[in-house]
């Protein structure tokens, strides 16, 4: 093959992702107008690349013409969800962050009105914060609880606080159901959460969430620190270590209900 027809292959096939990309982020199906406008490709080109993708059954057209992803992506897509690691996929980002911040980070995900911690990178700093993995915490006195309780809705968040009492484990964990659905949605709204020695003293911690493919949360990163060590500028390079374990599990804008992506690595 010469220089120019695979230089060719490769820009019709940086075309078809972006015609991918731009009918997988639309809400319904996309028109060649619109798709030919997005992606400053001419109709013609963006219509014969189009029907290409759906002779591989990549995109479908509806009875007005209008395309949408075929369900061969959605084969694809399956199959690599199945494979997915999550432990394997958050270590290295994991890392990053500690690298950052000198901090131990902490991966954990739900175990019905509990948290388990399944993976950390631990501080090499002589005084720092460390959870046993495979320990639980109630949902209300973590970080990353208040948004797997966020995410649930409130009926379900004051379902789970009659349900369990919530307990208080320090003078600053939040007791009071409304006050504890107040702070939920509140983190559900800027991205992150904070624990403020709500599960024990001296100790504070920042929390995003973790997405799947579908747009569920599934898992929470948090950074763990003295809490006089803890800081507010953490905050964006927590919500991007999240978002980029999230992007590694194949959550994208659009893939579901929940929160979208802010930041890129």
């Amino acid at each position: 093959m010469s220089t120019k027809t695979a230089s060719t292959s490769i820009q019709v096939i940086d075309r078809a992702v972006q015609l991918l990309d731009v009918i997988t982020q639309a809400d319904e199906p996309v028109s060649l107008k619109i798709l030919s406008a997005e992606t400053s490709l001419h109709p013609s080109t963006a219509h014969r690349i189009l029907a290409a993708l759906g002779e591989h059954g990549l995109i479908e057209r509806n009875e007005i013409g209008h395309y949408r992803l075929g369900a061969k992506l959605l084969s694809l897509a399956s199959r690599v969800e199945q494979r997915v690691d999550l432990k394997r996929e958050a270590l290295p980002v994991m890392e990053w962050l500690r690298g950052e911040l000198g901090e131990t980070v902490n991966l954990t995900v739900r175990d019905g009105d509990e948290v388990v911690y399944v993976e950390r990178a631990s501080s090499h700093k002589m005084i720092r914060v460390e959870q046993v993995i495979g320990g639980h915490a109630p949902l209300h006195v973590t970080a990353v609880g208040k948004l797997f309780l966020a995410h649930d809705g409130q009926t379900a968040c004051l379902a789970y606080a009659q349900r369990t009492g919530l307990p208080g484990y320090t003078a600053n964990t939040l007791t009071d159901p409304l006050q504890l659905w107040q702070a939920a949605r509140q983190s559900r709204e800027q991205g992150y959460a904070l624990d403020n020695e709500e599960a024990e003293l001296g100790v504070g911690c920042i929390g995003a969430p973790v997405f799947d493919a579908g747009g569920v949360m599934v898992a929470g990163l948090s950074v763990s620190a003295p809490i006089q060590r803890r800081r507010d500028e953490w905050i964006p390079l927590v919500i991007a270590a999240a978002d980029r374990l999230s992007a590694r599990l194949g959550y994208s804008r659009g893939n579901g209900p929940n929160e979208k992506l802010r930041h890129q690595w």
